[in-house]
């Protein structure tokens, strides 16, 4: 069985390199969801995460645990498990969309305070995606790094 599950976490602000952070996230996301044939979004934006995974059953609860006790994320909330017949975010393994203004301003719609994904209904979720799957995919560009051995080189990743 194929389903859909969303949910929503915080990011500790008082850790440190978000951007190697996200890196790491969206490595070990894309090694492991092409080895289990899921698929999904990631999307951050004020300190908090929005995630919605696709793939089979079993697997997809199982990764879920796996995040909940994940400490680069707090307060998971989840928003919604579906059965589903076709996979929305079948072109990538884990698409990354970071602040959009667009799906900023649909979000703030959608809850009149905050521009945030963990108060959104069925319907507002299904927008939500809808809008994530239009959305450009962004790419993490890691910190540079300064020092000696990395002096005049620009590595590549």
């Amino acid at each position: 069985m194929i389903i859909r599950l969303c949910y929503v976490s915080q990011r500790d602000q008082n850790r440190e390199n978000l951007l190697e952070e996200l890196q790491d996230i969206l490595i070990t996301a894309r090694n492991f969801n092409a080895q289990h044939d899921i698929c999904g979004v990631l999307y951050y934006a004020d300190h908090r995460f929005f995630q919605c995974l696709e793939g089979e059953k079993s697997i997809i609860e199982t990764l879920f645990t796996s995040i909940q006790t994940d400490e680069r994320h707090y307060q998971v909330i989840h928003l919604q498990t579906e059965n589903i017949e076709q996979r929305h975010f079948r072109e990538w393994s884990m698409k990354y969309v970071r602040r959009n203004s667009i799906l900023k301003a649909f979000l703030k719609e959608q809850n009149d305070q905050q521009s945030s994904p963990d108060q959104l209904d069925s319907e507002s979720l299904t927008k939500c995606l809808n809008a994530l799957i239009k959305a450009t995919q962004n790419k993490v560009q890691p910190k540079r790094k300064i020092g000696f051995k990395y002096r005049g080189v620009n590595p590549l990743i």
